[in-house]
């Protein structure tokens, strides 16, 4: 079967949505989720951008077995040896480099002749081929680029060594059938052995009808994110592209894809609990609703023939995988054993702290859902670092008649520290004695809550973004009460940035 490459950039072009800052951990927890859905690249980060987004794609090289690791990279040559050096300790390392081509990008960004940007794509990406044979170049904004001028430049590169050729719409500028035919023409003007790709964002709505155009024109790789996270509007949602390809398939000639479509809703959950990006309910593929039936008519369709009204089988992208059913007197090896099955690992002090808070939200809830239990142990998966405060102890009052206040109990891993403080509400009033418990006051830039489960007993999960003395971090908690998840996603706000008080602020760069 003629295979198409899915691959992600949920990594780097995701992380770019506004508000997203994942830490190392966060990003290698991911990574490991996309190895284990069977995605063939993985489009680690922008190793030049920050030392943050260095250490993470060097982790993921490092740590990652299964897809290619890819880094992206300008074409200066500090650009293209900075990714070689971070993606190098990959078994299939790739170098991922991009320039724009359309003439806006040229004359007003870049100030850039055409000529110039052809001498920039020939030494750029024979750069990157004396490092490795896999060799991506992107036009960044392809979709409107002069047609023929692209043409050239994209035969420099695979003239140069470039094994992919990835076709940016980096605005969402095109629609299917003109996009379709800028694929055919590629395929049909440009000689020489390559993969034709797609990278499409969703600034009209079109990123997944473009990036599946693409397929029908001749495109072998479609580049797309999680939950369709990225830029603006966002990128093509791999879970919609994987199950267009994968149910239609004799629409798009028969052609077929690696990844292990029973993986897609756990990774979509993981990632829109570590990047706080919630997950619309009638998203397609993954939404809450999405195998959901009301209607008095589809019910009765649906228990007669599944297939009357559902064109996927739920179980296929794991909607409706067996919950496991934990409870208050199950114990530790029971709770490790479910979560090793469920793919997540923890160890040490990350297992005795996940294992504490499922003992405390056992003890107000009669069953414990495997969404429960990713979302009680998300904050443990990927840190791998030790918190400086952890909550000891949190009361807080408050009604309509008098003021509301809190009072917490903080350890530092060597003492307790206690403060009391009052606010408009009990969230603030929680959040205000932490602040003055820690001595990091900040400003509360967003501030999310949503339910894990359902029921009066559901699990809330609380983000909240921190800004404190020029630096941003995001933090979570869970809990059935939304004060205490409150709390807990405030304290993991300020012990990051007690962790990256240091480090200077991150720095976004923008790709195709």
């Amino acid at each position: 079967m003629d295979q198409v490459r899915i691959f992600d950039t949920t990594l780097r072009d995701g992380e770019q949505s506004p508000g997203i800052s994942l830490d190392v951990g966060e990003k290698l927890e991911i990574a490991e989720q996309l190895a284990r859905l069977g995605v063939d690249v993985i489009e680690a980060g922008f190793p030049i951008a920050s030392q943050g987004d260095f250490d993470a794609v060097e982790a993921i090289a490092k740590t990652v077995q299964g897809p290619v690791i890819a880094g992206l990279s300008r074409t200066g040559f500090k650009d293209v040896d900075r990714a070689w050096e971070a993606v190098r300790h990959s078994a299939r390392p790739r170098i991922h480099v991009f320039i724009a081509t359309s003439p806006i990008h040229m004359q007003k960004k870049l100030r850039m002749t055409e000529d110039q940007v052809k001498a920039e794509v020939a030494a750029g990406v024979a750069r990157a081929a004396g490092y490795t044979t896999d060799v991506e170049y992107s036009p960044e904004d392809g979709s409107r680029s002069d047609v023929d001028f692209m043409c050239d430049v994209l035969q420099i590169a695979v003239d140069n060594g470039a094994t992919t050729l990835n076709i940016p719409d980096t605005v969402g500028y095109g629609v299917p059938e003109e996009y379709a035919k800028l694929i055919a023409h590629i395929c049909a003007t440009v000689t020489g052995d390559y993969v034709v790709s797609t990278h499409c964002h969703d600034d009209l709505g079109l990123a997944v009808a473009n990036s599946l155009a693409g397929v029908a024109a001749g495109a072998r790789q479609v580049e797309c994110a999680i939950n369709g996270l990225g830029e603006r509007a966002g990128n093509a949602a791999l879970e919609e592209v994987v199950m267009a390809i994968r149910t239609r398939s004799d629409y798009f000639g028969g052609v077929g894809v690696n990844v292990k479509t029973e993986e897609l809703a756990r990774t979509s959950r993981l990632v829109s609990r570590l990047t706080g990006y919630s997950v619309q309910h009638n998203k397609a593929v993954v939404g809450r609703n999405a195998f959901a039936h009301e209607s008095g008519i589809h019910q009765h369709g649906v228990l007669e023939d599944r297939e009357t009204y559902e064109i996927i089988d739920a179980n296929a992208v794991g909607q409706t995988a067996a919950q496991i059913v934990l409870g208050k007197h199950s114990g530790r090896h029971a709770f490790s054993d479910t979560l090793e099955k469920m793919g997540l690992r923890l160890q040490g002090d990350a297992l005795n702290q996940a294992f504490v808070r499922f003992k405390e939200l056992a003890d107000r809830k009669v069953e414990i859902t495997e969404a429960d239990l990713e979302a009680i142990v998300a904050e443990e998966l990927g840190a791998g670092a030790v918190h400086r405060y952890e909550i000891v102890s949190l009361d807080v009052h408050g009604g309509t008649t008098t003021t509301p206040t809190a009072k917490v109990v903080l350890s530092d891993g060597t003492e307790r520290v206690e403060a009391e403080a009052s606010g408009n509400g009990m969230v603030d009033a929680a959040c205000s004695a932490i602040a003055a418990a820690t001595g990091i006051t900040g400003t509360v830039l967003d501030f999310r809550v949503a339910s894990v489960t359902g029921g009066r007993d559901a699990l809330g999960d609380v983000v909240i973004q921190l800004e404190a003395d020029g630096r941003k971090a995001s933090g979570r908690g869970v809990s059935t009460d939304i004060v205490e998840a409150s709390a807990r996603a405030y304290l993991n706000a300020v012990n990051k940035l007690v962790r990256s008080r240091d480090q200077e602020p991150r720095e976004r760069t923008v790709g195709p």
